[in-house]
């Protein structure tokens, strides 16, 4: 019978773009296995070498996870839906201090009974509510995409206190995004533009910034004195890390995660159910899921993730509506399209569980794989701009392969560059001459450095070249006409 696989942006490199993949099949492990037979390139990204799904791979089947049904063996009826949900990353109080008894509430003062009039005269806020929201403390963990406009709403929103944590500069490609930055922030620490942004919005925060990276060693001091954590990062080990923190402190763990045109939002709390690692058990290897800069990000789709964040935020601070305990939010804004999907608190979670093994914060970039032995790894051989355009100059007719897509092709490109999309990098090697050298490139040299490996492992025996920094540094070093993004 006929099934509807729904295919993530992240994976769609590999099913050449498509959304939705329809495969003939009677369970979930045999659409799976038609769905790698059709695209060849998938199967690691879902399937470990003992052909079992991969830990940061989750399946639904029409909205309902598969882990609460039969997994693999889950039986499918005709025109059911199958959707892959990889890691990117009520009514009752939260039990925060800001929900505590209103005789410990600070008063509204007559300014702010103006600011926040429109809030008053919601019977679900009210006065108290707005008092609740001004003894509060949130502490964001980053300035960026979902960081700005977690901020932003929280300022003018009345929350009392507001903690920020970051220690990158603004860069003139964050301003497509990253709204609570502007053009003559640039160069500053995003910090410091932060907060000056907070402070025009509503004079009454008090903001406290934490200029430094968020650690093993630091985060629990950092997060111990804040009622709810809003979780604005953008790589899994810092992900992981504000997880475990806020299970050992009891704190809510306000989530959004954004890739391209798709974001995630939920709110993980041990108190009430599921945490991070409920859902993914394990991050998936290093540089499988492409960062921002590489796979792009459509501008509003943080703003929009952002908000819902503030949202549950305002609503654990308040003590009231529905926050997102136990579900996981989907957003395609491609599509305008949301899907709410069902969450359990796993047993046998190793941070949460009924026998936690982990039981203190660890080294997080280990956990993620990013510390691996030097000697687990061949390494790539890389080479510069400057040095490939005196190869170049020795050899106009140098073998080039060019792994991004096309619409990022017509930016700019190298001469005689041969284009083939990372996901279809192993399944066309045969248009690859093995007799000669060939310089593998993408944007800043991080997907053409996975395309080599797949090379290396799919068996391709001739010598291959990463462009170091990518197509920016052939911009940077040897023609700046090429256009830089």
């Amino acid at each position: 019978m006929s099934v509807t696989i729904l295919i993530p942006t992240a994976l769609r490199l590999f099913t050449d773009g498509l959304s939705e993949v329809s495969v003939e099949a009677d369970t979930v492990g045999g659409a799976l296995t038609e769905l790698a037979a059709k695209y060849t390139d998938l199967q690691k990204h879902l399937f470990t070498d003992n052909k079992t799904l991969r830990s940061f791979v989750n399946v639904y089947v029409n909205e309902e996870d598969i882990r609460q049904k039969n997994g693999m063996e889950t039986p499918l009826a005709a025109n059911d839906t199958v959707m892959l949900i990889p890691s990117i990353a009520g009514g009752s109080s939260a039990g925060t201090e800001a929900a505590r008894d209103s005789i410990d509430l600070p008063n509204l003062t007559q300014d702010e009974i103006t600011r926040y009039s429109r809030h008053l005269i919601l019977p679900e806020v009210g006065v108290i509510g707005q008092r609740k929201l001004k003894n509060s403390r949130v502490l964001i963990i980053g300035t960026g995409g979902l960081g700005a406009p977690l901020a932003m709403y929280l300022a003018a929103a009345g929350v009392g206190t507001l903690g920020l944590v970051d220690f990158d500069f603004v860069d003139e490609s964050n301003l497509q995004r990253q709204i609570i930055h502007g053009t003559r922030d640039v160069g500053r620490p995003k910090i410091a533009s932060a907060k000056d942004r907070i402070k025009s919005i509503n004079p009454n925060v008090n903001v406290i910034t934490f200029d430094t990276r968020l650690t093993s060693q630091n985060a629990l001091e950092i997060i111990k004195d804040f009622d709810v954590v809003a979780d604005g990062t953008d790589n899994f080990p810092t992900r992981y890390l504000v997880n475990d923190a806020c299970v050992f402190l009891n704190k809510p763990n306000v989530y959004g995660s954004v890739f391209r045109f798709e974001g995630q939002a939920s709110v993980f709390y041990a108190e009430k159910g599921a945490c991070y690692r409920c859902l993914y058990p394990e991050p998936p290897p290093p540089g499988m899921v492409p960062s921002c800069a590489e796979g792009g990000i459509l501008g509003v789709l943080p703003g929009i993730v952002g908000c819902i964040q503030a949202n549950e935020t305002i609503k654990l601070l308040i003590g009231g509506g529905e926050p997102l305990f136990n579900r996981l939010l989907v957003f395609d804004a491609w599509k305008m399209r949301f899907r709410e999907l069902k969450l359990a608190k796993d047993p046998n979670c190793p941070v949460c569980g009924t026998h936690p093994t982990i039981k203190e914060l660890i080294d997080y970039e280990e956990f993620c794989g990013l510390k691996k032995p030097t000697d687990d790894v061949q390494p790539i051989e890389e080479i510069t701009a400057v040095e490939l355009k005196k190869l170049f100059d020795q050899n106009p007719n140098l073998q080039i392969i060019d792994v991004r897509q096309p619409h990022e092709l017509a930016i700019g490109k190298l001469p005689n560059t041969k284009a083939i999309p990372l996901g279809q990098i192993v399944r066309r090697q045969s248009e690859l001459d093995p007799g000669q050298d060939a310089v593998v490139v993408c944007k800043v040299g991080v997907v053409s450095a996975m395309a080599v490996r797949a090379l290396r492992e799919s068996g391709y025996t001739g010598r291959l070249l990463n462009l170091k920094d990518g197509i920016n540094s052939w911009a940077n070093d040897v023609d700046p006409s090429i256009a830089k993004y």
